[in-house]
């Protein structure tokens, strides 16, 4: 099962739950004062209540047959209803395949040309000279003047990290760090999910990541300066992986919860986000070309994430997330060819509007990132739009200048088991392409890869937060704290603004097709850039 935040006072429980294998379960979402109404909704619906999260107000529940969610999502005290698609009993086996399906890209792949023509930095670390991102924000002048204290927490909720990675090990926080997520080998279908297991009981230990997704994501926030490889933007702050993601890459909505709640109840300052909430890419509440069960589960996504979104942040955690990859206007959304991504097969196309929204993306209280190339354009896949882009940051553009450049995306660290498994490195563990580098010191080696996506462009911003925890945070729970509102504040005052580009219907060009993409707004806050580009030297410079 997806493993539970330990009990603290406002959550109460019901009987523990049996150990063998039973019929769907849900969460059923009820309104302020609504538990008993909704524990009776459930009942008449021939469900059973099997726990109660006081917190976030919902139930989980069991049986009922077929028509159980419209049943019960017919009370008038329940609000959403979702599948919990977590799992409880699974083979174990050999090693997974590698080729994954990230939270962030959401399933992007791509080969790249040669790019060996860099070299060692005389400066820094040794691979500073691949990281054109932390130049553009200014975090290679930044991690000599304010590298981040150890006071600071920063919780990565992504695929897992690799804490044993030599340019995370120093910086990870294992005693704190939890896994939400049981892996699924295969979906209800019977197809290929995450793979066989690797441990007994398909809970991977805290310091695994089998896709890669969220250990990238980790370096980029506080790579550590010893001597190997690459500096993340907060080198000196620690990291504390709260994984929500199946290997697989899906997020699915009660991991989220989960990882959220334990973030606000640990003292966790900022949360990194590069994903949405499967299986809708835009929650609608009342679209036509949904069935009632499929709108009251994208109702339970938006409630039950703005409930989790606003515990945590109530608690001091400042919310950060990747806009989205699709290239799509989110403030003026036309069709979704993506939903609902799970199982596999069963996508259909929709039309959208603006009142429905990605999520944690769109939620309320969430810091949403767009992502940049080198030459400082917004990102051809990056999403957009004047009301959803708060600012921007280098998420990496292999299409940005002419043909497509590996050294064009963001490097960050890899677990070795993932390249070997995706034969991205050979049998005497040399890389086989320029997407992979490796690096070694003292007979330690390090592998990291070159990866682009909102989800790459939202931790340069977690560690632009984390400078600003640091620097002006006060003596609190976990460390440090520092109000989120006052996080926003200040990264809009140290981001540096930048204006729609001339004209505003700016012309992509990429494999021999035009793509034209619209920016609203002015420079002081646009749909391109947001409040501007996060800028990790202002951060650390900034007067209060």
């Amino acid at each position: 099962m997806v493993a539970m935040a330990a009990c603290s006072p406002g959550a109460s429980q019901a009987p523990p739950r049996a150990a063998t294998p039973r019929g769907p379960e849900y969460l059923v979402f009820y309104t302020q004062g609504g538990q008993q109404q909704a524990q009776q909704a459930v009942e008449s619906a021939g469900g059973t209540t099997l726990a109660n999260d006081a917190k976030l107000g919902y139930l989980t529940t069991t049986g009922g047959g077929g028509r159980f969610a419209e049943n019960v999502g017919a009370d008038g005290s329940v609000v959403g209803v979702s599948p919990d698609r977590s799992i409880g009993f699974a083979e174990a086996g050999a090693a997974r395949a590698a080729t994954r399906r990230t939270g962030g890209a959401k399933g992007r792949t791509a080969a790249f040309p040669d790019a060996r023509s860099f070299t060692r930095s005389g400066s820094g670390e040794p691979l500073a000279g691949r990281q054109w991102d932390m130049r553009m924000i200014g975090a290679d002048r930044a991690n000599a003047k304010v590298p981040g204290s150890r006071q600071v927490l920063v919780g990565v909720i992504d695929t897992g990290v690799d804490g044993k990675h030599p340019d995370i090990a120093p910086n990870f926080n294992r005693e704190l760090s939890r896994n939400f997520v049981t892996d699924k080998p295969k979906d209800e279908d019977g197809e290929t999910l995450d793979g066989p297991c690797e441990v007994s009981g398909c809970k991977d230990p805290v310091d695994e990541d089998d896709d890669g997704h969220g250990t990238h994501v980790a370096s980029t926030i506080a790579a550590p300066i010893n001597g190997i490889g690459i500096a993340g933007v907060a080198p000196g702050v620690q990291i504390v992986n709260i994984r929500a993601g199946q290997d697989s890459g899906f997020f699915f909505l009660k991991p989220s919860l989960d990882a959220l709640t334990y973030a606000g109840d640990i003292g966790v300052d900022v949360v990194n986000m590069s994903y949405y909430v499967d299986p809708w890419l835009f929650n609608c509440t009342n679209n036509k070309a949904d069935s009632r069960k499929e709108q009251l589960e994208q109702a339970a996504i938006i409630t039950g994430m703005q409930r989790a979104l606003d515990y945590a942040r109530q608690r001091g955690v400042t919310l950060i997330s990747a806009l989205g990859n699709g290239s799509t206007d989110l403030g003026h959304p036309k069709v979704d060819k993506e939903s609902p991504g799970y199982p596999v097969g069963e996508k259909k196309e929709r039309q959208v509007d603006n009142s429905c929204v990605n999520v944690p993306a769109e939620s309320s209280g969430v810091i949403s990132v767009a992502g940049l190339g080198p030459s400082g354009r917004k990102a051809i896949y990056s999403d957009y739009g004047a009301e959803q882009a708060d600012v921007s940051a280098p998420g990496g553009d292999a299409l940005d200048g002419k043909g497509a450049k590996a050294t064009r995306s963001i490097l960050g660290a890899a677990p070795e088991h993932v390249l070997r498994a995706a034969g991205r490195i050979d049998a005497k563990g040399e890389p086989k392409g320029a997407d992979v580098v490796k690096d070694c010191k003292g007979g330690t080696c390090a592998y990291y890869q070159y990866l682009d996506g909102t989800s790459m462009a939202a931790p340069h911003a977690t560690g632009v937060a984390a400078i600003l925890v640091s620097r002006f945070g006060k003596p609190g729970k976990g460390g440090l704290e520092l109000a989120p509102a006052t996080v926003e504040d200040l990264l809009y005052k140290t981001a540096t603004p930048k204006a729609c580009p001339t004209p505003r219907q700016y012309v992509y060009k990429a494999y021999g097709q035009d793509v034209t993409q619209v920016c609203e707004g002015d420079q002081a806050d646009n749909g391109f850039f947001g409040h501007g580009v996060v800028d990790a030297w202002k951060a650390a410079t900034v007067e209060s």
